[in-house]
């Protein structure tokens, strides 16, 4: 996991794990509406305009809402999984296909007035959600249900039922009236200030000026690619595509710190206030249901169970990477020390924010010789893309073929559909939006459209995902080159794309990344791993000039290169969870000193004053809140999973490719990550591979 993209490529907020969580009460298949029961087909139209997408949204609120009172009304002796189990379930599952196109737009339309129409349903929809959430009638028949059913139910009906049952009693709905309508009220606010704080987020569209000499160290291709003003100077974005290339790569000093003081500014007043406000009001609706603290309650349904698993896990990897971290920092301070007396610069003794990603960058070309303006001709998008493919097609015994004329958002993007290749069956469909643009979410990262599960017919429904990236613009003179970093990236997201599409679930309640949440990385994260290896780098790399391979040695240096700062961006990851589970375990908090805290006593760097990092960090209003450790968790077993099948038995084999998509990949969420990982690995999983991953010397059983 990179520093620099730690949250950007990581975002997948499955992409909005908001999405993702809100969809989780859900029913209309499509856009238009006009899917009929036992219709498999992708029919979303993108080409709404903001009437049709306000009535669309009264029509669904319409259509929820008479299915939950009818469930609601029934005479409790008379409930059975027909009109009450299978009823909710069709119910979620229309209202998950309708509720992820409402939604979605607001991410990636490039009209401002389509997307405040789509911010607006979904506000109005996770208002909704909280409403039928917290339906005690429908509760009552729900228990009832499970009362009254012991054995006649399958596996995953049984699953869901259960589920049914516990959300609702983590909803409050066995607690007194006047509770429950406190939590109610104090959760509609929770869903609009995360969807506020997400829109400003994507709206930011600040840019900084600078002349050639304060770019000093960019590349000519870099620099041909921004726009200039009147006068001739330059336009640097705090986009991705801008950001990180200058923070890594720029020679002077005064220009990176301007340009981190302003990415870690972004809506620092409007979203400081909104997430110090989230805080409390989750502390509160946590205190209501009887819990210690927010940390505790999300964590009681996933994998760690509650805080105290979590800080443990963290502390020790902290302490295996202390002694690590340690030595980067001296040499990354010998490097900027040597640097300041051949330029002239005042050495003050420390490492700042803005001189981290550049002396990093410096220690994989001195110490790896990864020369990293070579190695990015190697990685034309197209033929990134190209090889991407073949990997996974192959890996899980995919066909993908472009859809020609697709209904799309956008010209730049590209719609897929995804044949079983032994059968031919058409299992799902796929969009890419691989470009930046104004108003478009701003991180990488796969969204949800329609659930992968049964409709009332029996037959599967087709599911739809996008994936959202913010890859730089090709040229005239020149295609869209990805850093090896953004390979990874794509891959990881990518793999998301994989678990939506290969979902062949019951229920809409456990299709595609329906997990727990410390367990649905595993699958993309399992994935980079191909990244790292020579053959797929073979396959998805050539000269975007003349079409030759990546040197030997160049590719060489690439795979070594894995283990360069893993001390630093490993704390990193460790600091920002930290931050999170600290700010989820107390009532309130100061946010910016809270992330101060942590940087300076874990990573052992300064936050730069004036700064306020969580104020851009979208998992924290963006369903990962109490949960951001989840990275560094499901890293264990994916890792697990990756050095024990894949790399032992072939990376490219297909027989182990089709179990992993069988097993972990179309099961979703209707099996425990747990019990999925036994299943693959054939035992229980262990941290050895994990440890190694990261060039520490540690070998222990998994505690968790």
């Amino acid at each position: 996991m990179y520093l620099l993209t730690a949250i950007a490529c990581r975002a997948h907020l499955r992409v909005c794990k908001h999405l993702r969580m809100t969809i989780a009460s859900g029913s209309v298949l499509s856009a238009r509406h006009c899917a009929q029961a036992g219709h498999a087909r992708n029919t979303l139209r993108w080409d709404l305009s903001p009437d049709e997408i306000r009535t669309m949204t009264d029509s669904l609120i319409a259509r929820v809402k008479k299915v939950y009172d009818d469930v609601g009304s029934l005479n409790i002796e008379n409930v059975s999984v027909e009109n009450t189990l299978m009823t909710l379930a069709n119910a979620k599952m229309d209202y998950a296909s309708s509720h992820h196109v409402l939604a979605f737009p607001q991410y990636v339309c490039p009209s401002k007035e389509l997307r405040s129409a789509s911010t607006e349903a979904d506000k109005r929809l996770s208002e909704l959600d909280v409403e039928i959430n917290m339906r005690e009638d429908v509760f009552k028949r729900i228990t009832a249900l499970q009362n009254k059913q012991k054995d006649n139910l399958s596996a995953e009906e049984k699953r869901f039922l259960d589920r049914l049952v516990t959300l609702g009693q983590r909803k409050g709905l066995h607690l007194s009236k006047d509770i429950q309508e406190e939590i109610k009220r104090t959760s509609k606010l929770i869903s609009e200030l995360s969807i506020e704080f997400n829109k400003n987020l994507n709206e930011e569209s600040k840019f900084l000026i600078f002349s050639e000499h304060e770019l000093g160290g960019l590349a000519a291709t870099f620099l041909s690619g921004l726009d200039k003003t009147a006068e001739g100077r330059y336009k640097v974005t705090l986009e991705y595509p801008h950001y990180y290339p200058l923070m890594k790569r720029c020679h002077n000093p005064e220009t990176r710190r301007k340009m981190e003081m302003a990415f870690n500014s972004r809506c620092k007043e409007v979203n400081t206030t909104i997430l110090e406000e989230l805080i409390q009001l989750r502390a509160k609706v946590a205190r209501l249901l009887g819990y210690g603290s927010h940390a505790e309650y999300v964590l009681e349904i996933n994998m760690a169970k509650n805080a105290s698993n979590v800080s443990d896990f963290l502390d020790k990897f902290h302490e295996a990477l202390k002694p690590v971290g340690i030595k980067e920092r001296k040499y990354i301070l010998a490097l900027k020390k040597r640097e300041c007396l051949m330029k002239g610069y005042q050495f003050d003794e420390k490492i700042n924010a803005w001189d981290l990603p550049y002396y990093m960058n410096q220690v994989e070309q001195r110490k790896f010789a990864v020369d990293k303006d070579k190695l990015i001709e190697y990685f034309p998008l197209d033929v990134v893309t190209e090889g991407l493919f073949g990997i996974y097609q192959e890996l899980l015994g995919l066909t993908f073929t472009e859809v020609e004329q697709a209904d799309v958002w956008h010209e730049n993007v590209k719609l897929y559909s995804a044949l079983d290749t032994e059968t031919g069956e058409e299992i799902g469909q796929f969009y890419l939006d691989l470009h930046p643009r104004e108003g478009k979410y701003g991180h990488a990262g796969c969204f949800g459209l329609q659930p992968g599960c049964r409709g009332p017919d029996g037959k599967r429904r087709l599911p739809v995902a996008a994936m959202v990236a913010n890859f730089t613009k090709p040229r005239k003179d020149c295609p869209s080159l990805l850093q090896h970093h953004e390979v990874e990236t794509y891959f990881h997201e990518f793999g998301h794309v994989m678990h939506e599409i290969c979902s062949n679930t019951a229920f809409s309640e456990f299709s595609g990344t329906m997990v727990e949440t410390d367990f649905v990385e595993v699958p993309s994260q399992m994935l980079e791993n191909w990244v790292w290896e020579k053959e797929p780098l073979r396959r998805m790399s050539r000269h975007y000039k003349d079409g030759t391979p990546i040197p030997d040695e160049l590719l060489d240096k690439l795979i070594a290169s894995r283990v360069a700062n893993t001390g630093l961006m490993n704390l990193r990851q460790v600091v920002l969870s930290k931050v999170d589970q600290s700010l989820h375990i107390s009532p309130r908090a100061d946010t910016a000193e809270v992330f101060a805290k942590h940087c300076q006593d874990i990573l052992g760097i300064p936050a730069t004053p004036g700064t306020n990092m969580t104020a851009s960090f979208s998992h924290l209003a963006g369903g990962y809140d109490g949960q951001y450790y989840s990275y560094l968790w499901s890293e264990v077993y994916s890792m697990d999973i990756f050095f024990s099948r894949f790399k032992k038995e072939g990376i490219m084999n297909p027989k182990v490719g089709k179990e992993y998509r069988r097993v972990i990949l179309e099961a979703g969420g209707s099996v425990d990550g747990m019990d999925m990982v036994k299943t693959f690995l054939g035992r229980a999983p262990c941290q050895d591979a994990f440890f190694q991953c990261k060039g520490l010397v540690n070998s222990q059983e998994a505690s968790m």
